[in-house]
């Protein structure tokens, strides 16, 4: 298969070239796949002893990257490739690239940084898949470039259904036809494409390059060696922890080489002194500590008394632990010694969103940009709990407070203790015991306690609401006008009075276009039908593309505290 567009000439040649490759590389193999080429033309071939009809193969992917850095505004690049990046999926995955005859499942397109600087994407699936593969594969793909590879200045991800590749400079012949008064910069060094072998003949198991095998058993032989290093000593405080275990069913040695000394952070928080108390979390106090390296650091104390405290503590450190995404708070590690439960989080110097959003004082240090970029971080750190970590992740508590800021306003998502993890085929899941705040409960969870992915839509939802409108969702019971936000809000779109929700404290500087589709998008979100309910991949896209028609938004579900 070549990429569409391609010359006869050419596409035959860089066959020819990727099975000489394929040979080469991956010889006795039963299954191997290649994508071969450059300058002007992109080619794959790939072979097995089954059919490879209509079946999505994901693995084993093939990841690269330029070793150069962005230098451009991080905020405003990322913002430009996201959106370049979710129009292209959905432009290859539903069906035709609009500038190509022939092009199922393809597409490339340029998006412009600056005068001189642009951003250049390639994107293909086999054209056997159907349309919903083709998509997973595409949104797993960028999905892994970004948790790989996010600054870097260019790279691939190389699948046997898909590819997608990026970089600074036009690197393949696919964008003449979409723009030839664009000046190539510089490239860097060429990316490397080994074949990948799907099938060993003799042990009938997936296998791949040697690099990537190398990449792999070497860390895997050296954490073996640490944690059997470990083993003893945490042999020798798993008594004091098996009644905790037993609690929560979730097993805590993995995250052992996190572990505080109690000492060390009664030292850094100066003993939990009040000066150093910065808030109230949902199971304790939040105090800023300095640990003896100089880092500042959010220490989460736990109450003794809290009869939940044991699982939630569980729940986060396991969880968090594994997370990295730049809008999810970083866990630093945790102190476990007798009745103290502690978490250790990196420190944000402009505490939560409900800080800023709620106090009449400081609301106006809170622009329409910053509120703008603030909805957008949030969606993204969603996005990746639900489809783009290692695990399908349920926040279940979304709100202001659960919302921290960094020193330039990055949002990131806290507070993982109502967090529940769904297997990779789940979709929704109930429980009898119900938690987090009302007022975000989708109105399925808080009545019937069913919640899944589109429970905390709900709450991103109300969450929006409350950054535009700069209102809490509980303060609106005044002049009887409505009992929630979400039911004032939706009084005031159905009246055609959109504007009249945004905060006044932002003053007339903001584009009223943005804070109406972002209004629109919210009530989507707040739909009484889960089905309803945008995914958080379609809400991306449909905050970073004006093109895109938005569904008109049915009745919300309302929940009122009784």
């Amino acid at each position: 298969m070549c990429i569409p567009g391609a010359e006869p000439e050419l596409c035959k040649d860089c066959i020819e070239k990727a099975s000489g490759e394929i040979l080469q590389s991956c010889p006795n193999q039963t299954e191997a796949f290649t994508w071969s080429g450059g300058g002007k033309t992109l080619c794959m071939v790939r072979y097995s002893n089954s059919s490879l009809s209509g079946s999505l193969y994901m693995d084993p992917p093939s990841l690269g990257y330029n070793i150069g850095d962005i230098k451009y505004n991080p905020t405003e690049f990322d913002r430009t490739w996201e959106a370049l990046t979710l129009k292209m999926i959905a432009e290859a995955s539903t069906g035709k690239d609009a500038s190509l005859s022939n092009s199922k499942y393809y597409a490339a397109n340029i998006a412009s940084l600056t005068a001189s600087l642009n951003i250049y994407a390639l994107m293909q699936c086999t054209p056997d898949l159907s349309s919903g593969n083709c998509k997973t594969c595409l949104v797993k793909s960028v999905g892994d470039y970004q948790a790989c590879c996010h600054g870097k200045q260019g790279g691939y991800v190389y699948r046997p259904s898909c590819i997608f590749r990026w970089d600074l400079y036009p690197f393949n012949g696919a964008f003449d036809h979409i723009t030839s008064a664009v000046t190539p910069s510089s490239p860097p060094a060429p990316l490397p494409q080994p074949p990948l072998s799907l099938k060993s003949q003799a042990s009938d198991r997936k296998s791949i390059s040697k690099g990537i095998v190398v990449a792999v058993v070497v860390p895997a032989v050296i954490v073996f060696l640490v944690l059997a290093a470990l083993g003893f000593a945490v042999f020798r405080r798993r008594k004091s922890q098996q009644s905790l275990d037993r609690q929560s069913g979730i097993d805590i040695t993995t995250t052992h080489s996190l572990q505080f000394d109690f000492k060390t952070i009664e030292a850094a928080t100066d003993k939990f002194s009040e000066s150093n108390n910065i808030g109230q979390g949902g199971f304790g106090e939040v105090f800023k500590g300095v640990l003896p390296d100089r880092t500042e650091v959010a220490v989460k104390r736990l109450s003794k008394t809290s009869s939940q405290g044991a699982q939630e503590f569980k729940n986060e450190v396991v969880l968090v632990a594994k997370l990295q995404h730049r809008n999810l708070v970083r866990l630093l590690g945790f102190c476990l010694e007798e009745e103290e439960k502690i978490l250790i989080y990196e420190f944000v110097p402009n505490k939560s969103l409900d800080y800023l959003l709620f106090d009449p004082s400081k609301q106006s240090q809170v622009n329409w940009t910053t509120r703008y970029n603030i909805i957008g971080g949030i969606a993204r750190g969603i996005l990746y709990l639900h489809q783009d970590s290692r695990l399908t992740i349920i926040h279940r508590d979304l709100k202001a407070s659960n919302i921290l800021l960094d020193a330039d306003m990055n949002p990131k998502i806290a507070d993982f203790g109502m967090a529940r993890i769904f297997g990779m085929d789940q979709t929704q899941a109930e429980t009898t015991r119900i938690v987090g705040t009302y007022g975000y409960m989708s109105p399925e969870y808080a009545m019937k306690g069913h919640f899944s992915v589109k429970s905390d839509v709900y709450s991103f939802g109300v969450l929006v609401l409350e950054i535009i409108t700069g209102k809490r969702n509980s303060s609106l019971d005044q002049d009887g006008n409505a009992r929630d936000l979400v039911t004032y809000v939706w009084r005031l779109w159905r009246d055609g009075s959109p504007s009249e929700l945004v905060d006044p404290s932002i003053g007339e500087n903001y584009d009223s276009n943005e804070a109406t589709r972002c209004i629109h998008i919210a009530l989507l979100c707040v739909q009484q039908d889960p089905a309803d309910r945008p995914t958080l991949a379609s809400i991306i896209l449909m905050l970073t593309s004006n093109t895109i028609t938005l569904p008109v938004p049915q009745q919300p579900g309302f929940f009122f505290q009784s």
